[in-house]
């Protein structure tokens, strides 16, 4: 007759519920591995939180200066600048 599988502890599930919420597994080279999960804010991942969040001194202060908007307006990677010609009838 086999041996009977024992239930978990109130602490012992607490600490169980807690490794899933602050680990995850991965396969690394056909091996699974527990690494930590990475950070969140509401739900969302951090650099997306402040990518969308934070105002332009805030990541002039913290020198992310690839994720400022130039002229007020979000810079696209596809955009064009613009030319400028000098207008004639300015002289």
């Amino acid at each position: 007759m086999a041996k009977m599988k024992r239930k978990l502890t109130a602490r012992e599930k607490a600490e169980k519920a807690r490794r899933k919420r602050e680990f995850m597994t991965i396969f690394i080279h056909g091996k699974m591995k527990r690494v930590r999960r990475p950070q969140q804010i509401d739900g969302i991942d951090a650099d997306e939180f402040i990518r969308r969040n934070a105002d332009p001194l805030w990541l002039h202060q913290n020198e992310m200066w690839e994720d400022m908007e130039e002229g007020g307006a979000p810079v696209e990677e596809n955009s064009q600048p613009m030319k400028t010609t000098p207008d004639e009838d300015a002289f």
